[in-house]
């Protein structure tokens, strides 16, 4: 029972649902690919009941809006990787609150820069930028891009085809984590190798079938590095009171006003985003999410459709899933300590037959294996959507996923009871060499260790899966 408990901790139902949801997307491209010119003549597309756009969007329909606070290590090549797609003049740069040099190098980049004091989180500072520099009135879209966040060099080029369907607002961008520069302890190796694996497990095996035309039942459009038609603006509450973070509650929006669909594929839209690598950052970032989920969950309550149900369905996996983990750690210290007394110590007594009792019902090797195995799957898995092998250090993951799980429990306690501002403190960034000096070859079948060749590999996997 205990393994049973633990192993469905790893593969939800979510999962499982979302996963076949995304198998299907895929036999319909084949079949759409196959049958291409009797759906192109009847306006369908690969999901189906798709809209075209009147015309595709180009980058300079597209202004990208970075949210700033003590960025002066990353700031820089944030904005060469976005200018490198976008003319200058198509970037702003809203500072909330920086006193570092976030200001000055915006400004020495050439991009048009507000400095908002005193500060007012993300979501105000992104609020001020729309409305200051009048971004609804002058672009179609706008791409809302994180300070740490870098596009790849075909972030436009895959990501703005998704508009194609008149009836798609936003675009979620997908997240992988930037390998430059490298984290310099085990520790931050070992967090942003985690963060990696959820990125690519998470992106392909539920986010993927979540984004089918007919579920249009993506649970986030990331605030790292997503696009949104400026149309639908005005009528998403972005600086919404009590939350600590705004992405979740934008997607919220878009579902609960029924603003339309919202797109996402893992060969599309991809952007490096710098993720904490101490232990301290890892766990305050994880708190902030998880609040903010919370918050929005609370703000927003139930409605009718296939987003809110899978949203019911999460939450209930989550708590669960979170208790089991939060157990597993004192249950298997528990169990040793009752193997250690009954089957090597052996003294005797009433405890002696207590220790006998909780070894023979919790095995410490039935609660090691648990948490081990099922956790492997999930490695192994992201592994072969990525092509990287991982390495020993995967043995640890499952500690993080218990302080992931305690996190979340003590967020959705204080959800309940507690507002946030959605102000900020950023962590602790490494400064970042720029993209457009590494190797960029969209080929493949690169050497294993090029920078961007596992996250290619994801891409390349879900294409050749659909062609």
């Amino acid at each position: 029972m205990v393994l049973v408990a633990l192993i469905a901790a790893s593969f939800s139902l979510s999962t499982v649902l979302w996963s076949g949801a995304g198998l299907l997307r895929i036999v319909a491209a084949r079949v759409w690919q196959r049958d291409g010119a009797h759906h192109s003549s009847a306006g369908g597309g690969a999901d189906g009941g798709e809209r075209r756009a009147p015309r595709r969007l180009e980058p300079s329909d597209v202004a990208v809006l970075i949210a700033a606070h003590n960025e002066e290590q990353v700031i820089g090549d944030t904005i060469r990787s976005a200018a490198a797609q976008v003319p200058a003049a198509n970037i702003f740069v809203a500072s909330d609150g920086s006193t570092d040099g976030t200001v000055a190098l915006a400004e020495a980049a050439g991009v048009q820069v507000i400095d908002i004091f005193p500060n007012r989180g993300k979501a105000g500072a992104l609020v001020e930028g729309i409305s200051r520099f009048s971004l609804r009135d002058r672009f179609q879209v706008v791409l809302l891009l994180d300070a740490d966040s870098r596009l790849r060099p075909d972030y436009l080029l895959t990501g703005l085809p998704l508009f194609d369907d008149a009836g798609t607002v936003a675009v979620a961008g997908r997240a992988t984590s930037a390998l430059h520069p490298r984290p310099e302890t085990w520790l931050g190796r070992l967090l942003t190798a985690y963060r990696e694996r959820t990125y690519v497990f998470v992106q392909c095996m539920q986010k993927f079938g979540q984004a089918s035309r007919r579920a249009n039942a993506v649970a986030i459009v990331p605030g790292f590095a997503s696009m949104y038609r400026t149309s639908i603006l005005d009528s998403v509450d972005i600086d919404a009171a009590g939350l600590a973070i705004e992405d979740y509650n934008m997607t919220f929006e878009v579902h609960a006003k029924r603003l339309g669909r919202i797109a996402f594929h893992p060969s599309c839209a991809i952007a490096e985003t710098q993720d904490p690598d101490t232990l301290r950052d890892y766990v305050l970032q994880m708190r902030r999410w998880s609040l903010g989920f919370w918050q929005t969950v609370r703000r927003h309550g139930a409605h009718v459709g296939v987003f809110w149900f899978s949203v019911g369905i999460s939450i209930v996996e989550v708590l669960v899933t979170s208790i089991i983990l939060v157990l597993a750690l004192p249950m298997l210290l528990l169990s040793t300590l009752a193997w250690l007394l009954a089957d090597v110590a052996r003294l005797g007594g009433a405890g002696f037959e207590w220790a006998v009792a909780i070894a023979g019902a919790v095995p410490p090797v039935i609660v090691l294996l648990g948490l081990l195995i099922p956790d492997l799957c999930v490695t192994l898995i992201a592994a072969v959507l990525s092509r990287r092998l991982p390495n020993a250090a995967a043995l640890c993951f499952p500690l993080l996923r218990i302080v992931d799980a305690a996190v979340c429990m003590l967020t959705f306690v204080r959800a309940f009871g507690a507002a946030g501002d959605g102000r900020w403190i950023s962590p602790t960034r490494r400064s970042i060499p720029a993209i457009e000096a590494r190797s960029v070859d969209p080929t493949p079948d690169s050497a294993p260790d090029s920078d961007l060749a596992p996250d290619r590999a994801v891409a390349e996997v879900v294409r050749r899966a659909a062609t």
